[in-house]
């Protein structure tokens, strides 16, 4: 038995030094997190708040912030979920910045070559670390805080860019890894993806950017951001149009093009005023897990990696009533397709992981059965529950940020001044619309339930 004790504290180990990321070892994230999309899809949002924030501090800290930043957000605690987001932020600066590896996080890598990756401590995907400056970029403009909105929206922007680069750089080594098997798994989710080709060019973040800026009076920059946004995601028409318009007024070149490829844009009369709206629907889809059986000299192994399903149903536009004529949102994002994407780009080195896994749990099996002949033992129980053990605990690593919206769609236009009462579904808001004034709109759909915030900008056009 004494020959056993060094498998035993391998296996351990890493079990004493997870702390609370035990939370996903057995149970998957998606099944814990399903209370909270539950309560935002009620009357009462904000119920989940303080169970999250008790976790803030956890292995999987970064990912409860992000979860308890959306959920305060989506309850209207615009302030609550700025502190949130801050812990987010904070946690992304502290992965960038550490050097040395801290004992906790030696066992947090030695146990996921044991266990599973649900040890290895959350660090989101580059859209869901853009998600977070963008959010926060709206918690400070619900709050008027245009200057702090700006600044976070291009922290958002140089985000993009940053990723890109680092994606550019690991595309060799991601060739290096992949094989047949992840090589089959890669191509159908980039087919479930769509066309979108890349998880971290965002153009629901780039067009938030280029709105805050055309609403602070730096058209010239808005125009460079719609533009990005429009070759992330042709097509949109309130983007087209957006380009014209800018096109016109600030004497671009591209103005002729844009004209004959969109159409003239509509400027708003003397006594009309603008009206914006951001819609999101929905919430983005749970990892699946793609589990495979096999044997190894005999004994069974399991592989267990993270995936999406068959493809979804589609998103219809939002349609809105009560002003002069129906206004319908067009899609901006998929950050569905965005999540896929990120697990795409990430399968070459979870499956390297896998491989490392595999032959170690493969390795603590022989010599535990070795150490049975040895003792000339009839029944190798000890060898049999080897194999059960590793069967149980290959679970796939289904962390993700589940308090997303699936899409995110836009909606803009001019109308006459005045109070309006703007419905969507069955759920309806008080607005009003001033003469040269810029009245933003956001609604949030999260399935049983629809919640508008707004806010007007007072500066006039110029």
């Amino acid at each position: 038995m004494k020959r056993l004790y060094p498998a035993l504290l391998t296996l351990t180990l890493p079990l004493i030094l997870g702390g609370c990321a035990m939370g996903s070892l057995f149970i998957s994230y998606p099944s814990q997190i399903a209370p909270v999309k539950q309560a935002l899809s009620g009357p009462t949002p904000l119920a989940p708040l303080p169970e999250l924030a008790g976790e803030i501090n956890s292995r999987d800290g970064l990912l409860y912030a992000q979860e308890a930043g959306r959920v305060a957000q989506i309850g209207g605690d615009f302030n609550a979920s700025q502190t949130y987001y801050q812990a987010a932020i904070a946690a992304y600066a502290r992965f960038d910045d550490k050097a040395l590896v801290s004992v906790s996080e030696l066992g947090a890598s030695a146990g996921s070559l044991v266990l599973n990756d649900n040890l290895i401590p959350y660090r989101g995907p580059g859209f869901e670390r853009i998600m977070v400056h963008q959010y926060q970029a709206l918690n400070y403009l619900m709050q008027n805080d245009f200057e702090g909105a700006l600044v976070e929206v291009r922290r958002a922007n140089d985000l993009q860019e940053l990723e890109q680069k680092r994606y550019e750089k690991s595309k060799d080594a991601v060739k290096a890894m992949a094989n047949g098997t992840v090589d089959a798994e890669i191509s159908r989710l980039g087919q479930q993806a769509g066309g979108v080709t890349s998880s971290f060019l965002n153009a629901y973040s780039y067009y938030t950017t280029g709105l805050l800026h055309e609403l602070l009076g730096e058209e010239n920059d808005a125009f460079i951001d719609y533009r990005k946004a429009a070759q992330i995601f042709p097509g949109n028409s309130y983007l087209e149009q957006d380009l014209v318009r800018l096109a016109k007024q600030l004497s671009m070149p591209q103005y002729d093009e844009f004209k004959a490829r969109f159409g003239e844009a509509r400027l708003p009369k003397q006594d009309e005023g603008q009206l914006v709206v951001l819609v999101e629907r929905g919430f983005v889809p749970e990892k699946q897990a793609l589990t495979v059986p096999f044997t190894i000299d005999g004994n069974w192994q399991t592989i267990s990696l993270p995936t999406y399903g068959p493809a979804y149903s589609q998103v219809l536009p939002a349609s809105l009533t009560g002003l002069d004529k129906p206004l319908n949102a067009a899609a901006i994002a998929n950050l569905d397709a965005l999540a896929i994407n990120a697990l795409k780009e990430e399968l070459p080195g979870l499956l390297f992981r896998q491989a490392a896994r595999v032959y170690a749990k493969s390795e603590l099996t022989r010599s535990v059965q070795s150490d049975s002949k040895k003792r000339r033992d009839d029944f190798d129980g000890a060898a049999v529950a080897m194999q059960i053990f590793n069967v149980i605990t290959e679970q796939a690593d289904r962390r993700s940020w589940l308090t997303l919206p699936r899409q995110a769609q836009i909606a803009r236009t001019y109308t006459s001044a005045g109070q309006y009462r703007l419905s969507f579904g069955n759920t309806a808001t008080d607005i009003e619309i001033t003469p040269g004034q810029t009245t933003l709109v956001w609604a949030i759909d999260t399935g049983n339930n629809i919640r508008f915030y707004s806010i007007n900008i007072k500066r006039k056009w110029n």
